[in-house]
């Protein structure tokens, strides 16, 4: 599993990760609820995971929906 977003809004996340169900990419919103909880002081960012094998598909459906600045480094 790879991190392909990093951020503490909930909208940004729900939209990445509506994009990627369209396309039957699945994935998940790891430390979303600590997140939430402490996200807000910056000591802990959710991070949407996706599996290795759809790592490239999922970037390149993320910049088409205008996401690329939210991504993780490679």
């Amino acid at each position: 599993m790879k991190a392909i977003i990093k951020t503490n809004n909930p909208v940004t996340l729900s939209y990445a990760q509506s994009v990627l169900n369209d396309h039957d990419i699945g994935s998940f919103i790891a430390d979303g609820h600590s997140g939430n909880a402490l996200g807000f002081i910056g000591l802990i960012t959710s991070r949407l995971m996706v599996i290795d094998e759809d790592v490239v598909e999922a970037r390149a459906l993320l910049t088409a929906a205008g996401l690329e600045d939210e991504f993780c480094p490679i």
